[in-house]
């Protein structure tokens, strides 16, 4: 396993991660930084008060999300101070199936990863390319992780 530069991934891109399960959010966070994503943790409760910096993406977990999914995602945003054309991607178990990811409109998207190579992806093509010497173009460090 390669160490990520910690000086390549301050450049890098950021990721809130709102999950209420500690324990989901600690995974998230591991894999979204071993492929040099930086990253920023909440609860569904606290997102205003962890946040360090404007997101690049938003990730919540469909567990802790009412029935009408945009209403939450406008109201995340908005304690967020970010609008549309930060995505979001909700984890949604129960209503599609695994390893599919659906577009809603408003720049949300639902899915089912069955691996952390699906979620890598969808993050991949939703965050802008960016390269800074030594971080892949998709703006990730080459880690050699997932």
């Amino acid at each position: 396993m390669k160490v990520v530069d910690a000086r390549k991934v301050e450049k890098s891109q950021l990721i809130l991660v709102v999950e209420d399960v500690y324990e989901t959010r600690a995974g998230i966070d591991t894999l979204l930084k071993a492929n040099g994503y930086r990253v920023a943790l909440a609860s569904t409760e606290a997102i205003n008060s962890t946040r360090p910096e404007r997101p690049d993406l938003i990730l919540v977990s469909g567990s802790a999300l009412p029935d009408n999914v945009l209403v939450k995602v406008d109201r995340i945003r908005k304690e967020a101070a970010v609008g549309d054309e930060v995505p979001v991607v909700v984890f949604c178990a129960h209503d599609i199936p695994e390893g599919e990811e659906v577009a809603i409109g408003g720049n949300v998207y639902l899915t089912n990863p069955d691996n952390f190579n699906q979620l890598r992806s969808l993050v991949a093509r939703l965050l802008p390319a960016v390269s800074y010497g030594g971080v892949t173009d998709e703006g990730r460090a080459d880690t050699g992780i997932l």
